[in-house]
Order: structure tokens, then sequence, then C-alpha cells
């Protein structure tokens, strides 16, 4: 059994209550006498036992030890609860499937780096050093723009792209999804019209659903979206487009500059704000200008975070952009969660991505990644799976299914064999990649996965 001496002895007492080896009312066994059964420490069983009375399971009575509660919560829901396998495979059903996923399961289908591949090390190193930080770190809320440490950090690397950015056109969120949805709530309003890539990122369009607006697809080339179609999406008076520039999710696919400066033409002539999700900016090995680098902030708000490279438990995003938006959208943060990401979050990301550790860990990223995508390139073709564009860097695949397969309905297949995928048209607003997967190639170094889809292909 897995874990700390003291969490071992948490799922055995568990068991013990679950099975009614220990009735609701009955007496615990004695600190020194249940200590010397489990050949642990009297404080290992303290300890234990002051885990369970946080969590409802047992009660101390004064001088009188403990005792199983009358009405225990339930022992087991929280830890086994998944989705709902009988659901629509819509945006929410990658995402929930994912971050529930039972222990052993494979997915290449989520959207993060395996444990294995992030710098763990270097996190640790940073922690303890949190550990002697400052009393107001660990116990203070944020600045209402979020760590100096941090923005400093980031205004740095923006410069290095030649991003002219001042002080006042950057804060920190809590995370990449948080900035979007600051800047929905900023913009839009019920029945506001927003544009969006088909395909592309599905929590767009999720998010989107929860602010009621209309989401409106404009199909993606290996180029960027569609000049023809975009110009003719602009007659609904959209407010906004939301985009990646680079690395596209899920395409992989990177914005031509000739494409990139029609748009933000096209923008300019129809009062268009664009938002620009770069979150896989340290992915890319040869970054291209931005649209918010061309644009120089005027239209175009940057967002991005920390997870898909450093730590997805220390969630942080940021927003780049014009000063007065920046400045309403603190006030909104303010309004809506009282500060931004917690200063241990944003100090810890500091330590790390100021160190020259960090560049050599993303040098070194960029050659798996290199080495993961070939070989998932070659072992998909054996199956009759061949990419639609061979990405430049990070970590997405999309994929051509052969004829006659749809891969919602093998997306349904393979769940039943604990393989979590990312089917097409959950990516696509007018429902026209039934043919076509996302795959995420570091979470694919499983022979089994190969195995299970063949089987699922028949």
């Amino acid at each position: 059994m897995a874990g700390t001496k003291t969490e071992r002895l948490i799922e055995a007492l568990r068991d013990r209550i679950a099975a009614r080896a220990l009735g609701p009312g009955d007496r615990m066994p004695s600190i020194r006498r249940f200590a010397e059964q489990m050949k642990v420490s009297p404080s290992t069983v303290v300890e234990a036992y002051d885990r369970l009375a946080a969590e409802g399971v047992i009660r101390a009575r004064r001088g009188a030890g403990f005792y199983v509660a009358e009405s225990p919560p339930a022992l087991r829901t929280l830890g086994t609860a998944t989705t709902p396998k009988a659901r629509a495979v819509d945006p929410f059903w990658v995402s929930r499937q994912s971050m529930d996923a039972r222990a052993g399961s494979l997915q290449p289908g989520c959207g993060w780096l395996p444990e294995d591949w992030m710098p763990h090390e270097a996190l640790r190193r940073g922690l303890r050093q949190l550990a002697k930080a400052e009393t107001t770190v660990l116990t203070n809320y944020a600045t209402a723009r979020g760590s100096p440490a941090l923005r400093r950090c980031l205004l740095g690397r923006f410069a290095a792209e030649n991003l002219q950015a001042t002080p006042d056109q950057l804060m920190l969120t809590a995370s990449a999804s948080q900035a979007m949805d600051l800047i929905c709530r900023l913009l839009l309003r019920p029945g506001d019209t927003v544009l969006v890539d088909d395909p592309g990122y599905f929590n767009f369009r999720a998010l989107l659903r929860a602010h009621q607006v209309e989401v409106l697809g404009v199909p993606y080339t290996r180029d960027g979206p569609d000049l023809v179609a975009f110009e003719a999406a602009l007659a609904h008076a959209p407010r906004l487009y939301l985009t990646n520039s680079a690395l596209h999710n899920p395409t992989g696919a990177t914005l031509a500059p000739t494409v990139a400066h029609r748009v933000l033409g096209l923008a300019a002539a129809h009062d268009l704000t664009i938002v620009e999700d770069d979150t896989f900016v340290d992915l890319d090995p040869d970054p291209t200008p931005r649209l918010a680098v061309l644009d120089g902030l005027e239209r175009v708000l940057r967002i991005g975070g920390f997870s898909k490279t450093l730590s997805a438990s220390m969630r942080c995003g940021y927003i780049a952009g014009r000063a007065d938006w920046i400045e309403a959208l603190v006030d909104l943060q303010v309004a809506t969660s009282f500060g931004g990401p917690s200063p241990v979050t944003t100090e810890l990301l500091s330590s790390v991505l100021a160190g020259g550790g960090y560049r050599r860990y993303i040098a070194d990223l960029h050659r798996r990644l290199n080495g993961a995508r070939k070989t998932a390139v070659s072992r998909l073709a054996g199956l009759g799976i061949t990419p639609w564009v061979l990405p430049r860097g990070g970590f997405y695949l999309w994929c051509r299914f052969p004829d006659g397969i749809d891969t919602g309905d093998f997306a349904q297949g393979a769940m039943q064999k604990n393989l979590m995928l990312a089917p097409g048209n959950v990516f696509s607003p007018s429902h026209s990649a039934s043919r076509f997967m996302r795959f995420n190639v570091t979470q694919m170094q499983d022979p089994q996965i190969y195995e299970v889809m063949r089987e699922v292909l028949g």
C-alpha cells in the first residue's frame, strides 16, 4: 500500500469503519495499544486520529478517548467518484474524464505533461526555500495585480520577444482559464457574438456557454483562420475573437505572418478585440511574432499560464493588455476573488523561472517532445492514423482517422478499456471533425495504448 505510515493507518481505520468492524458510537482502540498492534509510534496514531476527527469520521471526547461518529460521512465516494460515461461526448466530457481519471488509466487525450516530465526537483527546492520566506508570503492576501517578482519576470520575457509592455499593462490571475473568464465578464454581455477557431480549444466554448453568448466558428487552416470565412463572420458584429497564434490547440499549426497582419487589419476595421492565448509559448522552439507583438497590445489581450511547463497544482495565469482594460480587470478580480493568485504560488513560480535551470529544462523538453512526436507519428501510422500537420513544437497531434470511423464513438469504446481520448468534434463548433482526434504525444509512451486502439478499430 502506497503512502506514508500515517496515510496507511488512516486507510486501515477507514476500512474497519466502512466494514462495520467499528460501528457508530464504538470507542476507538487506545493510542498506545493500537500503536503496538500496528507497529508504529504513538505519535503516528495521534496524527491519524486527529485527521479522521477533522474529517468528521471520529469524535474526540475529553478524557475519554476517540469514538466513531454516530453519522460518519461517506468514506469512499470522494476518492472514487468518476464522470458518468453515459453523458454526451462534449467539452465537459473530455475535461472531467481527464481530471477524474482512475489511477493507472491511459490518457493520450489529456492536455498536460506526465508527472515525470515536469521539473519536480526544482519545485521541491522552491518549496524548501518558501519554508524560510517572510511570514507575509505564507499568510497574506496577494496584492491587487499580483506578485511584483513574477510580473517583473514576465515583463522581461515579453521584452525578449519585442513585446513592449509597461507594469500597468500586466496583471496576474489564478489561472489562464480565470484570465479568460475575467475578460468575458468585462467585455461580453448575454447574446453577444464571439468568434472561435474551428477546430479550436474546447474549453473556450465551455466557458462561453456559461456566459450565454453566441459562438461562431471560423474554419482553421494550416496558416491560421480562413480569411474569407473570417471576414464573412465579421458581418455578425462579434465582440471578441479567441485564438492561439502558435502551437494551436488542437491542431499544432502556426499562424502565418501574412494571415496575422490581415486578421489585425480586419479587427481594427470592425472594432474587434482579440484574445490571444499563449499558454504554450515555452514549448515553441522557434517563436514567430504573435498577434500581441504585432499589435502592441492595442486591441489584443494576451493571456497565458504555467501549468503546461511547470505545475498544474500551482495554478497561476496572467493578462497583458491596454492599461485601462487591465485596471478594470484588476477591479473585477478584486470583486470576484479578492485578489490574484496565492503569494505562495507566485513566489514559487518566480523562483523557478528566474533560475538558469528553467532554461535548461525547457531546452531538454524540446528535445524530448521532438522524439516523442516522431515515435507517436510512426506508431499511429501503423493504425492508418495520420497527422493533419506536423507541428514544429508542443505536444499535440491533430490526426485523421481512416474512413468510416467516428472518433466520438471510438472514444466512448476506448473509455470502456480505460483509455481516455479527445475526439475531434469536441473541438469543432460545427461538428465537422468527426474523423479527427487530438493526441498528446507525451502521454503515448505505453505500447498498451496502441494495442487498445487496434482492438477498438477492430
